[in-house]
């Protein structure tokens, strides 16, 4: 873990050795180091003051994330496992800060999935801990890679991805590369099958991977490494028109957000992938940028190269620039942008928002 906390949690520098990449801003990211990323964006926030009568939202610096990290998948009793959590709430409520709202304008970064905060309070068997379920912290906002769709407490931010950018030409250069990259395959998936679960759609996808002559697969199984090559990854996303992203280990995942880095327009098969999820940062209107099949309709035999063969080339184009002109919102640069709205800073605005709406209720 160590190795990926560095450069303030954007890991080790990306050698563009294979000419995949932009020569600089290019970093091993793991998909969960948020809490560093965004503390560090946080320290360097413009509009910070001591003086907490004045802010307009209160940021709570827990690295919540790394906390559950440490007790994730058992092999510890639920005492250990949430005692941290349990000292946080207690400490804030003590605060002068916390009686204004009772919490309400308290907000803190969790970079791991809703559910790892979700565990019952009494289940000693369930995964993570039980944070977002004490009383206190229902009250704050938190922000994860992944919302629950039935609780109003957490909201979606954007996983890391390998691109941090430090200057607006970093974005322009990276996002005119993309509209003019060639794309020698129809459709790809990258993935590891699902052998143990018999609702996944993965293996139906890869077997129309492996079966189209328009279609590719990068291989995640085990011993395969070119899936874990952000080199490997971001060539196959470059050279695709579009990309699959069914449910991962949960609702999203990581590769949605590095599919679209590469101007790669996703295919959805459910909506809690994506439309459900990013609501401060991603347009409603879904259908620009992206393509949904139902699960049911790949269950049935759909064929995705005829599906996706039906679609015009001039729509191609511009779903592509509708993409493409998501990347600056959906990436975190190590500073502020001139002109571009990073994935921060549009954070930073949907908490703030929230906040000032339940001050004048």
């Amino acid at each position: 873990m160590c190795k990926l906390i560095i450069n303030n949690g954007f890991g080790p520098v990306l050698n563009n050795t294979e000419g995949v990449l932009s020569d600089y801003r290019w970093y091993g990211t793991s998909q969960f180091t948020l809490d560093i990323i965004f503390d560090t964006r946080m320290k360097q926030y413009e509009c910070l003051t001591n003086d907490s009568s004045m802010a307009a939202a209160i940021f709570v610096p827990f690295y919540a994330g790394f906390d559950c990290s440490k007790y994730l998948y058992g092999g510890y009793n639920i005492s250990v496992r949430d005692a941290a959590s349990i000292d946080l709430v207690d400490w804030l409520q003590k605060r002068d800060e916390w009686k204004r709202m009772n919490g309400q304008d308290h907000f803190l970064v969790g970079g791991r999935i809703t559910w790892n905060f979700r565990r019952g309070i009494e289940d000693e068997f369930g995964l993570g801990n039980s944070f977002l379920n004490l009383p206190a912290a229902r009250n704050m906002s938190m922000l994860v890679i992944e919302s629950s769709p039935w609780d109003s407490n957490d909201f979606a931010i954007p996983y890391p991805t390998y691109f941090h950018p430090y200057k607006d030409f970093d974005v322009l250069d990276w996002q005119d590369r993309m509209m003019k990259m060639e794309r020698k395959w129809l459709f790809c998936f990258v993935g590891a099958p699902r052998a143990n679960n018999p609702e996944s759609i993965r293996n139906i996808l890869i077997d129309q991977c492996k079966n189209s002559s328009v279609g590719k697969h990068l291989e995640c199984g085990v011993g395969e490494i070119n899936c874990y090559s952000p080199i490997s990854i971001m060539n196959m996303f470059e050279r695709s028109a579009f990309c699959l992203q069914p449910r991962g280990d949960s609702a999203t995942r990581r590769s949605i957000f590095d599919s679209i880095l590469a101007g790669c327009i996703p295919v959805f098969f459910h909506e809690d992938s994506f439309y459900t999820q990013y609501t401060w940062h991603v347009q409603i209107n879904h259908t620009k940028y992206s393509v949904f099949i139902s699960e049911d309709d790949i269950r049935k035999n759909v064929s995705i190269e005829q599906r996706l063969s039906q679609i015009d080339p001039v729509k191609i184009k511009m779903m592509r620039k509708e993409v493409v002109n998501l990347i600056p919102k959906l990436i975190y640069a190590p500073s502020r942008l001139e002109t571009f709205k990073d994935a921060f800073d549009v954070s930073m605005e949907g908490v703030i928002n929230k906040v000032t709406q339940l001050r004048q209720i």
